[in-house]
């Protein structure tokens, strides 16, 4: 079996995507069902992974500029639309008996069987959570990747059904494959994450915690107000801490943190390095993702493995992630996120329940099981053919 994969993902801040493509790629490296792997950047194949940190690659600050001037503009993105496929196409010259695996959603112009991973369908059913530019430039793309791919990979079943149903797809090309959380989180003492919580303000067991992009999508104005609702007392002893790259259209929500932070009851800490959330995350008493829509939603999975108990909305992926350990409601539902707060703080006998089964189902999920089920679908598609 001879595989080629992009690994353009991977790069700083490691978030969602990058963390699967990371972990998928170091665990394909050690099957020996693959006879030659091959990483692709963009610009050249290579045959050897390059040694990342646990913070991933770190990109030149004087790309970002360019990158936002691309993705602000419709000329300028429909430009690069157009010419990076063929661009990666032309690079791709010698590779045509390799499967090719776009874990990104994109696949380039070249011949040869390919596979692309679907995390979510987030451009083409959430558009509103998008920038205009952006959804464009992803629904085109998103739209190609469909027309030329031999199978698709989702994060979830949630995920897969939604995709198959939404483009008409066969249901049996497409094939849901669970991501995992990290060895780094698991359960761990207090003098543990002391020194690093020390270095946030923060004190052990006494915080609840969110963890992703400040975005709408991940239903943050509810989240503040719904916590705006507990009593004081309770917010002040166990105030609310967001970690997070800032979004796009974050401005609102960045306005409501700082009322929240000024009340007293509300920590915002940014973009945190990789190192830190292992800590930030067993630190914490409770971790809330109250997200309007997540294709598989890793966060809530990170925060079981750490021994968390979790609070999360009731859509799309996330009760296949959970399970049942997790308290959920809808994401609109303020008052019932509220009360969901309050019993995830307070009621011991549920919390002790929570952390036993939600590490039981965090056991379910491994990036080796992810590993072996993406090449039970390569060898379905070189079979196929």
């Amino acid at each position: 079996m001879k595989i080629i994969i992009s690994i353009d993902p991977i790069r700083f801040p490691l978030t969602g995507i990058g963390r699967y493509t990371y972990e998928l790629v170091r665990h394909l490296q050690s099957s020996n069902q693959i006879d030659n792997l091959i990483f692709f950047t963009g610009r050249k194949a290579i045959s050897t992974l390059p040694n990342y940190d646990v913070a991933g690659v770190v990109v030149p600050k004087s790309t970002f500029p360019l990158k936002r001037w691309v993705q602000s503009s419709r000329l300028a993105s429909e430009a690069y639309r157009q010419l990076l496929p063929l661009i990666q196409g032309f690079n791709l010259r010698g590779y045509e008996n390799y499967l090719y695996h776009g874990p990104n959603f994109y696949l380039p112009s070249s011949l040869g069987p390919k596979v692309a991973t679907f995390h979510d369908l987030s451009p083409f059913t959430w558009t509103h959570c998008h920038p205009a530019e952006r959804v464009r430039f992803m629904q085109k793309e998103l739209s190609k990747t469909l027309r030329t791919a031999d199978a698709l990979i989702t994060d979830s079943e949630y995920t897969r059904n939604e995709l198959a149903n939404y483009f008409s797809w066969p249901l049996d090309r497409v094939h849901a494959v669970p991501l995992a959380s990290s060895p780094e989180f698991y359960p761990r003492s207090e003098a543990e994450v002391r020194p690093t919580l020390d270095r946030y303000g923060l004190r052990p067991n006494a915080y609840s915690l969110y963890v992703g992009t400040i975005e709408p999508r991940k239903n943050l104005i509810a989240l503040l107000d719904s916590y705006s609702r507990l009593p004081l007392h309770t917010r002040q002893k166990w105030p609310l801490v967001l970690a997070g790259h800032p979004g796009w259209n974050s401005e609102d929500i960045h306005a409501r943190i700082n009322q929240a932070k000024q009340e007293g009851w509300a920590h915002y800490l940014g973009f945190t390095p990789a190192e830190d959330l292992p800590m930030l995350f067993a630190g914490a008493r409770l971790f809330v993702f109250p997200s309007l829509y997540e294709g598989f939603g890793l966060p809530v999975l990170e925060a079981m493995s750490s021994g968390i108990p979790v609070v999360c909305s009731n859509t799309s992926s996330l009760p296949e992630v959970a399970g049942n350990t997790a308290l959920m409601t809808s994401p609109d539902d303020i008052e019932g996120f509220t009360d969901l707060f309050g019993r995830g703080l307070e009621d011991a006998s549920w919390r002790e329940q929570a952390v036993a089964e939600g590490l039981l189902q965090a056991s379910t999920f491994s990036w080796a099981k992810c590993a072996e089920s993406t090449i039970d679908v390569y060898r379905s598609v070189l079979e196929s053919r």
